[in-house]
């Protein structure tokens, strides 16, 4: 059965572990796993695990709390510009390729979080503030959206352009007023580019003193979270962070380039909408390309694809690719 509508369904069953529709359901991720279709066995047991700890998944409860404005994007004091973006559900991008090792911790997050109750009886916390680091374009900021998405949770998106502030003591401010504002609201804060705010303070720049300040303040405001949703703080410069911030993270997960075998996941995802060329080697394309991101693999795969579109061919050929990848990925090297 196709992945998609196994997870649509999955998310319309009701009722309870003992139901026949949960037995079910539980038969059918066994058979999943026995496939050898790890992940999405994974996917379908949370989503019930969700069911049976009180969760919809469909209703997504957050959600209906912004629609009824309780809550409110605080603004800077000076210019009143939101210190944060939402970005709305059906625009998180969630479907993607992560090495296991990878896929198994954002796993664990999302699964500590559904059961927090459960963990809370015993004395315990989930993992609540988080901290992606590695190469640009290897999916850190994708991964975020995918954890509010697959936890049906609102996202926001830091602005760093409206937190930093030229003004003593307002960068410091902001950053309090936000964390502040989300201590009793369920959802995902991202921070990208975490170093913009977080960095070393033996800096030798002009900005120290309020550098130390605002590094200050982030360290109290880390430590001293507690809040109902999840933080996600990314960087492609962790050597750049202050070193006391990093033991203030629940999770410090690395996200490295993909091998040639989820480079060739990765193509064949891209592709799945259209009709590949026989002449099509991906197991080829995938070892020249090992080095390289994410982020340039999708671009190369969707610049062929639509070449093959705008040439209207019914199948994208060899050709397509070649020069794709030659634009894309050789040229990068």
């Amino acid at each position: 059965m196709n992945q998609q509508l196994l997870i649509r369904l999955f998310k319309a069953i009701e009722g309870d572990r003992s139901s026949p529709l949960f037995k079910v359901a539980y038969s059918i991720i066994e058979e999943e796993r026995k496939k050898g279709h790890g992940k999405l066995a994974d996917r379908l047991n949370l989503i019930l695990g969700a069911k049976e700890s009180g969760g919809n998944v469909n209703e997504r409860p957050a959600l209906k709390v912004l629609r009824d404005g309780d809550y409110k994007v605080p603004v800077d004091r000076r210019y009143k510009l939101p210190l944060a973006k939402h970005i709305d559900h059906d625009f998180l991008r969630h479907e993607m390729v992560l090495s296991d090792n990878v896929e198994k911790k954002i796993v664990r997050i999302e699964k500590e979080y559904l059961g927090r109750e459960r963990l809370a009886h015993h004395g315990l916390k989930p993992r609540k503030k988080i901290l992606f680091y590695g190469s640009s374009g290897c999916g850190k900021t994708m991964a975020a959206e995918r954890i509010a998405w697959d936890l049906g949770l609102p996202f926001y998106k830091v602005r760093f352009d409206s937190i930093i502030s030229s003004y003593l003591g307002e960068s410091a401010s902001n950053l309090q007023s936000l964390f502040e504002s989300i201590k009793d609201f369920p959802c995902v804060l991202l921070l990208d580019e975490f170093d913009i705010i977080g960095k070393q303070r033996n800096s030798s720049s002009n900005e120290v003193g309020e550098i130390h300040r605002i590094v200050n303040v982030l360290l109290g405001l880390l430590e001293e979270y507690d809040g109902e949703g999840i933080l996600v703080a990314t960087t492609n410069l962790e050597d750049s962070l202050d070193k006391a911030l990093f033991r203030r993270f629940d999770d410090i997960i690395e996200f490295q380039k993909p091998t040639q075998s989820e480079i060739e996941r990765l193509l064949m995802i891209s592709f799945s909408a259209l009709k590949l060329s026989k002449e099509v080697n991906l197991k080829k394309y995938s070892k020249d390309a090992v080095g390289h991101s994410y982020a340039i693999i999708v671009k190369m795969a969707n610049d062929a694809a639509k070449k093959s579109i705008i040439g209207l061919r019914d199948e994208i050929s060899k050709e397509d690719i070649d020069t794709a990848f030659f634009e894309n990925v050789n040229l990068t090297k």
